[in-house]
């Protein structure tokens, strides 16, 4: 039997429940994803090798800088997206990510101050992946209403996990043949067509098919981010469900940092455990969202998904209190990741369809970026203090377990308020 005139493919109303009308923003949103996450990807096992080399006991400075470089970047994005319609700024913001990745390629080309580059090479590209992936999912949330949200941004999110295999996959095979100034202008040309894939999604938003069609820019202040949320009893919600995933999550990652450094003395065995870690967390999270993930927030709704990810935390820091082996750590942190990028990034974004566009675009990158850095600065800096107090790494992992417990209260609450905002 032949399709009807606009009507979606077989194959893709099998995968998620697609309307006609909706077909093209989902596949320039998919596109929009996989060119993104490829970008990054392939310059992300380069970066954990780079923290390691600066001193695993120096990490925590590291997140510190690059909480203090959000600071400046947040109120330059907010100023950008208060003054330029959304079609020109996004593309504006990926153009500037860009630059500096030739930069940085130029730069290591002709071996700049090698350390200094490696540093500000960690920080920067610890700002670039929360920056870029944050506009995307605000520009997603703001294209799409709610329920199209529930029904799409499962598959949308499994093209940032196909993307995300695609980098590390280049990586691997480029980066003797390239070299990493090689590697950092490929990635600058992927960022190149995430920029054209968000113009042609302008587009379609324009035909009034949209949630928001395209119009003015916000206005506003610069800093409306802090004060968006801070008026908000929800946005403050979800600043602190933000600051328990980040903090968690760094407690984890500075274990696996620690025992990867004292057991592993290669930098390049480093990279490619990174690398393959990575590997199999993409590969898992792919599987997941393509066969799982926007089934499970369509029929059961977004509490079920926003609740795996703290529950594995608990299990897993306190597994790791008991036991703090490298495989374990390894095995967690790649499961963590996959559910994270699987059920609870997904759900999390489907959160801010029901605010107003202003705190879709401010204050989610003010979240997104200064508070989740937030997050990371606060796990490091108190991880830092029970290291420095002679506490072990078990003991470390067994402190940070409760807020686990905080963080799935936080997740009701979040479900809760949002049923009831949706609620005309």
């Amino acid at each position: 039997m032949r399709r009807a005139p606009g009507e979606p493919p077989g194959l893709l109303r099998r995968l998620v429940d697609v309307r006609g009308e909706e077909a093209p923003a989902l596949g320039w949103s998919f596109a929009y994803g996989v060119a993104l996450m490829w970008s990054y990807y392939m310059l992300r096992p380069i970066r954990e090798e780079m923290g390691i080399r600066g001193g695993v006991e120096r990490l925590h400075e590291s997140f510190l800088a690059t909480f203090l470089v959000m600071l400046l970047a947040v109120p330059a994005f907010s100023a950008l997206m208060a003054r330029v319609p959304r079609a020109r700024a996004i593309p504006v913001v990926y153009r500037v990510v860009l630059g500096v990745l030739v930069g940085f390629s130029a730069l290591t080309w002709l071996g700049v101050e090698p350390a200094l580059v490696a540093r500000a090479f960690f920080v920067w590209v610890s700002v670039f992946n929360l920056f870029v992936v944050s506009v995307l999912w605000s520009y997603l949330a703001d294209v799409f209403t709610s329920e199209q949200g529930k029904r799409l941004f499962g598959l949308v999110a499994a093209g940032l996990s196909a993307g995300a295999i695609l980098g590390l996959l280049t990586t691997g095979l480029l980066v003797r043949p390239l070299g990493v100034p090689g590697l950092l202008l490929l990635s600058a040309a992927l960022l190149e067509g995430a920029a054209r894939c968000a113009g042609r999604l302008a587009r379609w938003a324009r035909t009034g098919s949209a949630a928001a069609p395209e119009g003015e820019a916000l206005g506003g202040s610069p800093l409306a981010g802090f004060s968006l949320v801070a008026r908000s009893s929800y946005l403050l919600a979800l600043a602190a469900h933000q600051i328990l995933v980040t903090f968690t999550g760094t407690i984890v990652y500075l274990a696996q940092a620690r025992l990867v450094a004292a057991l592993i003395a290669d930098g390049a065995t480093r990279t490619q455990l990174f690398a393959a870690v990575d590997l199999g967390t993409q590969i898992v999270t792919l599987a997941l969202q393509s066969l799982a993930a926007g089934r499970l927030m369509a029929r059961l709704g977004l509490g079920p998904a926003l609740a795996i990810h703290p529950l594995l935390a608990l299990a897993g820091l306190l597994a790791l209190a008991a036991w703090p082996s490298l495989w374990l750590v390894t095995g967690l942190q790649a499961l963590r990741r996959a559910v994270h990028n699987s059920f609870e990034r997904p759900a999390r974004e489907v959160l801010f369809t029901v605010v107003s566009r202003e705190e879709k675009y401010k204050a989610k990158s003010f979240l997104d970026t200064v508070v989740y850095r937030g997050g990371d600065v606060l796990g490091s800096q108190a991880a830092a203090a029970l290291f420095a107090a002679g506490v072990a790494l078990g003991g470390v992992c067994l402190a940070a377990a409760p807020l686990a417990l905080a963080w799935l209260a936080a997740a009701r609450y979040l479900r809760d308020r949002h049923a009831s905002l949706e609620t005309p």
